[in-house]
């Protein structure tokens, strides 16, 4: 069985917030790629930003999201991912037109139960490493919740719940290891 779970969804969602409190309870996680690379390339001058060349931070993405499904497979126990290569790829298929999506249906695969956060403009932050409106945020959800089951993915809506409630609910959906 695939142990590796994304959790998706609408930028500024909760999904950072999630991924702490399951590492909390002992899980391991994988941080976002955007949000990492968005972080290198402000410390070393880069234009691999979103908001300056989207293509080329999408393709990084892409090559980190791949790396980190790789490393993910030697550990033991669930791995809950911050997004995902189907992400990654979906933007820039969004941006370039590349026909991505279809060339990963069989690779790199996940869990099949995927858990997305529906847009929450309560919670929406922007902040030097999230540039876009929650219009673009919204966008980018709706794609979201089109590409993962084209991808043969289930998808789950995280109920907008306090944090710990929202973590019983997706680990109540998995399966005992």
């Amino acid at each position: 069985m695939i142990k590796c779970v994304v959790i998706s969804g609408c930028s500024g969602g909760g999904k950072s917030t999630l991924l702490e409190e399951l590492s909390r309870r002992g899980h391991a996680t994988v941080e976002e790629p955007g949000r990492r690379i968005v972080r290198e390339e402000l410390a070393g001058q880069g234009a691999a930003l979103p908001w300056v060349d989207p293509a080329a931070f999408a393709r990084r993405a892409i090559a980190m999201a791949c790396e980190d499904r790789k490393l993910a497979e030697i550990r033991s126990g669930w791995t809950f991912f911050d997004r995902g290569l189907i992400d990654a790829a979906s933007a820039l298929q969004a941006t370039t037109g590349e026909a991505m999506l279809e060339t990963l249906r069989d690779r790199h695969r996940y869990y099949q139960t995927v858990f997305l956060t529906p847009p929450w403009p309560e919670v929406y932050v922007h902040d030097s490493e999230r540039q876009h409106g929650f219009e673009e945020a919204v966008a980018e959800y709706d794609r979201l919740t089109k590409a993962y089951p084209e991808m043969g993915y289930e998808v789950v809506i995280l109920p907008r719940v306090a944090v710990a409630a929202r973590a019983d609910f997706l680990l109540s959906r998995l399966p005992d290891l």
